[in-house]
């Protein structure tokens, strides 16, 4: 039901649902993040039935999302343009060719292909919004544009590697290099304070750099490239891990000098690197044949499956506190 001046009559169900909606953050989209990344390392450690019921709740958050922005497009474009020329905006790429590349690894290769699709069609307006508006300092949200960059490289190795064309692996590498350069770029606007002070989306830091390798890892593993450039992908993925497993050592060091318990939405920002970190040492330990990757791999996976546990209760307590509250 709507009032006459056409604004939603509060006092119903369906207005309170689209008010829910619109309360969305851009930032949400880290949760699709983190869940669909864990969804893959348990499919690649043969977690089969864990891999699905992430793979489930990935893709039902992802809907939220979707219906999310295509209401504040509808009820505040003025708002929504603000929000997308915000770093958090970009998780909307990502997240889309996180559960994209999940659903290849399943088999789903045209829907992966179009999920790729809408990725690469929202990627370059909001990646160019975002940089029109760019500061310093900046959070680690900032190495998003990296992420965002990145998630199109692996979705289109990930499809390339699935018979779906060598031009992917191609465009993929092409966009990896491009992600290198942006994570260069939101480095030095990178405030260092926030490895101490940062409410969880300072990981990104380390999570940029994951996503890097793990694209590398798809390249790597093509039949497409041989002799020197197959070399030179495999030294570059390997550099690329080297250096998120170093930010992933000073990072958690922080979280011990200087404890953060308290939820906030921008852990689920924490929550996504550590998941592609591990997922990132997997593959690169099968495309590098680098066989302790998959141990250290392993290990780090269920570290970030224990912190998803975590911030999934903290996001419920504060639902929770929320409802009473009103």
């Amino acid at each position: 039901m709507s009032t006459l001046s056409g604004r939603p009559d509060h006092g119903s169900g369906a207005a309170r649902a689209l008010d829910s909606l619109r309360a969305v953050p851009p930032g949400a989209g880290a949760a699709v993040m983190a869940t669909g990344i864990l969804s893959v390392g348990m499919r690649l450690t043969q977690h089969a039935a864990l891999s699905a019921v992430l793979l489930t709740i990935a893709a039902a958050l992802w809907v939220v999302l979707a219906l999310a922005f295509a209401v504040q497009l509808g009820y505040d474009r003025a708002g929504w343009q603000a929000s997308a020329a915000n770093p958090p905006a970009l998780t909307a790429v990502a997240a889309t060719c996180v559960l994209g590349t999940r659903i290849s690894l399943a088999g789903g290769q045209s829907l992966a292909l179009a999920l790729l699709a809408v990725a690469a069609v929202a990627w370059p307006w909001l990646l160019v919004s975002v940089m029109r508006h760019w500061k310093r300092p900046e959070p680690g949200a900032v190495f998003l544009v990296c992420v965002a960059t990145q998630s199109l490289a692996v979705l289109g190795g990930t499809l390339a590697l699935a018979g779906s064309g060598d031009w992917l692996a191609r465009a993929a590498l092409v966009v990896g290099c491009l992600g290198v350069v942006l994570y260069a770029e939101a480095l030095v606007r990178f405030d260092f304070r926030q490895v101490f002070t940062g409410a969880g989306d300072h990981w990104v830091a380390a999570g940029a750099l994951a996503i890097s390798a793990l694209a590398g890892s798809k390249l790597t593993a093509s039949p497409l490239w041989t002799g020197d450039a197959h070399r030179a992908l495999r030294a570059a993925t390997l550099v690329l891990l080297a250096l998120d497993l170093a930010w992933y050592a000073v990072l958690a060091a922080a979280e011990i000098a200087r404890p953060r318990p308290h939820y906030d939405l921008r852990r689920w920002s924490t929550v996504f690197p550590l998941g592609m970190t591990a997922v990132a040492s997997l593959s690169t330990g099968q495309a590098a044949h680098v066989s302790w990757l998959h141990g250290l791999g392993t290990v780090l996976l269920w570290i970030a499956a224990a912190v998803w546990l975590l911030t999934a209760a903290g996001w419920l307590a504060s639902v929770v506190r929320r409802r009473r509250a009103a």
